[in-house]
């Protein structure tokens, strides 16, 4: 038997181009599938009738994917071990009527999406991307990765309180971003713009699902490129490393006693509760069907569920060295210093003691480091798919991730070792 794959720094590398070829949802499942065909995974479609053989398969669904892999010799019953994630990030997204302007300025019509820092969007090179939904029931994806539009911040000539007050912004009259000049501002502008860029014939266009972006890319950061800076960590970066260990597991040759489990949904920044969110059937679909297709039956199902973990891999809060009072003053984590647990007893997060028990043992298995947050009691805790995931399919489920700093900004940073720390912890866990 060969050597569990051990992931290095070459992983962040290929986090930072991932992170820029995926500035939606649905381009960063687009992206997780290639590397998962290039495993030898095949994608089943969810009308289609499935069957029990062995290997990796995949279905999409959205902006969401769910993954897994079929050893030899897995039984009806035989429990999953899963790595769950989000790929959606708060952002900027196009309203259904998207061309406006005023003033002889040409702009877009924009909707918040989830919860972003809003000033972080400010003055900023913007690109546009999503998916265009045509006449004929397909979908096409587009990314106009240049700088597009801009939203201008008021200058301190204009707005004197702004250093005394601190910046005040609107939702609906300050983030609507610029990107052209005229009068004649006419329905169908940025929609046929798209069109032609992605070669549609004209009119083909019916629907779309569009947000905006930062053009800048992914970079090493500080005197020894010990940090990077990149937008929608939270939470590619986990839906990275799980795809990764997945892969991995999957091309290896190892001997496993679980069905790994690859499940990053939509929909985490806003409730989750859509058919691709976590609160949604799709994964429990999958499971079930999964379970099905190997000759199992409801008893089965019990059984593999009772038995199944899965670790809820999102990012967290690194100390901040401006702001050290927001934070539990004895859970303090660092940029580096491995991946976190997450604990919350009012079940903000799902962790509990035997949930920390697996992950302590996967982290030992793999020689990786870790680390404990909570909240500051002063304050209310943050959430995640874990407990849905938990209460949803009855599983147990542990919080885990990756410290970050500037979550929800259009550009966050971590530590250039946190994500292949990650990676390797997920490779032990999946492997179980």
């Amino acid at each position: 038997m060969s050597e569990p794959p051990r992931f290095d720094r070459g992983h962040t590398d290929d986090l930072m181009s991932f992170l820029a070829a995926s500035p939606t949802p649905y381009h960063s499942v687009a992206n997780a599938a290639e590397r998962l065909e290039k495993a030898g995974f095949r994608q089943v479609a969810e009308t289609d009738a499935w069957d029990g053989t062995t290997g990796g398969k995949y279905v999409l669904r959205g902006g969401a994917i769910v993954a897994w892999y079929v050893p030899e010799g897995a039984e009806p019953h035989t429990p999953f071990r899963i790595v769950g994630a989000h790929t959606d990030s708060p952002n900027l997204r196009v309203k259904p009527r998207p061309d406006s302007g005023a003033h002889g300025w040409r702009q877009v019509a924009v909707e918040v999406y989830g919860g972003p820092l809003l000033n972080s969007w400010l003055d900023r090179d913007l690109g546009l991307a999503g998916r265009l939904s045509l006449r004929d029931g397909s979908t096409v994806l587009v990314d106009v990765d240049r700088p597009l539009l801009r939203i201008p911040q008021l200058a301190i000539h204009l707005d004197r309180t702004v250093s005394s007050e601190g910046l005040k912004l609107d939702k609906q009259r300050h983030l609507q971003p610029v990107w052209g000049l005229g009068d004649d501002v006419r329905d169908g502008d940025l929609v046929a713009f798209l069109t032609e860029t992605a070669g549609i014939p004209a009119g083909e266009v019916t629907g779309w699902d569009l947000m905006v972006h930062s053009v800048e890319p992914p970079a090493y950061l500080g005197r020894d490129k010990e940090l990077v800076a990149g937008p929608r960590m939270d939470n590619l970066l986990s839906v990275h490393a799980g795809t990764a260990a997945l892969a991995a597991l999957a091309t290896a040759d190892r001997t496993l006693s679980y069905i790994p489990v690859l499940a990053a949904f939509d929909h985490e920044e806003n409730g989750s509760q859509s058919d691709t969110g976590a609160d949604g059937p799709l994964l429990g679909s999958v499971l079930e069907r999964s379970v099905f297709a190997r000759g199992g039956a409801y008893e089965d199902r019990a059984r593999a569920f009772a038995a199944t973990v899965c670790l809820s891999s999102d990012t967290g809060h690194a100390v901040h060295p401006n702001y050290a009072e927001r934070h539990d003053p004895t859970h303090h984590p660092r940029i580096n210093g491995g991946p976190i647990l997450k604990v919350n007893v009012n079940n903000r997060y799902a962790t509990d003691g035997s949930g920390r028990a697996v992950w302590a043992a996967a982290c030992e298995r793999a020689d990786v480091p870790f680390q404990s947050f909570v909240s500051n009691n002063s304050m209310p805790c943050g959430t995640t798919i874990g407990p849905i995931t938990a209460a949803r399919h009855g599983i147990r489920t542990v919080d885990i991730g990756v410290a970050i700093l500037s979550m929800h900004s259009a550009r966050e940073l971590c530590g250039v070792d946190d994500p292949h720390l990650l990676a390797n912890s997920l490779v032990a866990f999946l492997e179980g």
